[in-house]
């Protein structure tokens, strides 16, 4: 599928926290299939919602920023739900910028194909396998984020695997659990993350 098809809801113009190390751009991809109780990006969960930017204008401004910016960022959004990500990507990475993705693994088999096109990933490992749906609202999201991160982790590619935390989804044995879990898949590099409140899509958190 051509990048043009690529549905984008938002920039940020410059970021020093979405891709270590790297002066980025990041650009958030419309649509996700999850509904995560603690998502704060309630307005990019619609694959059709809010306001397009095209993408020409997406490429037009990257290409302003070449030698001033160091990567691009995909997030979303559920960036990998979108298949004119492969050559959204391409078309970037011909423009010289390291190329970032932010995802929670939903689309394994997805993920696989992009790997020899990234440089990082910030991929989420929500919750054990057994407690995704409560989670997500998506039946299944637990064993295809876990496979996804074993993927990423065997890919040997640097990456982020990341855990938000909140007191009233996760108590301390979950976490010991989920530490053990994630250890299990080999070299991983795993961060914890509060919860950011206020605009979750859950009131109650």
């Amino acid at each position: 599928m051509p990048s043009a098809a690529l549905q984008v809801g938002g920039l940020v113009p410059m970021t020093t926290v979405d891709f270590p190390d790297r002066l980025s751009a990041v650009v958030f991809c419309q649509g996700c299939p999850l509904r995560c109780r603690y998502c704060h990006n309630g307005s990019l969960l619609p694959r059709h919602g809010g306001e397009r930017i095209p993408w020409q204008r997406i490429l037009d401004f990257l290409d302003s920023r070449r030698g001033l910016l160091d990567a691009v960022v995909f997030s979303g959004g559920e960036p990998t739900q979108q298949r004119a990500l492969p050559a959204a990507i391409e078309s970037v990475r011909a423009m010289g910028f390291d190329i970032g993705l932010h995802t929670a693994g939903v689309y394994p088999e997805r993920l696989r194909q992009l790997l020899p096109l990234l440089d990082w990933v910030g991929l989420d490992v929500k919750a054990l396998p057994a407690d995704y749906e409560a989670l997500t609202g998506m039946a299944g999201s637990g064993e295809l984020a876990w496979h996804s991160a074993q993927l990423l982790v065997e890919s040997g590619l640097p990456h982020e695997l990341r855990t938000t935390w909140h007191p009233k989804l996760m108590d301390p044995r979950d976490r010991q659990r989920m530490g053990d879990a994630v250890s299990a898949l080999g070299s991983a590099n795993h961060v914890w993350q509060a919860c950011r409140g206020g605009q979750c899509l859950d009131p109650a958190l």
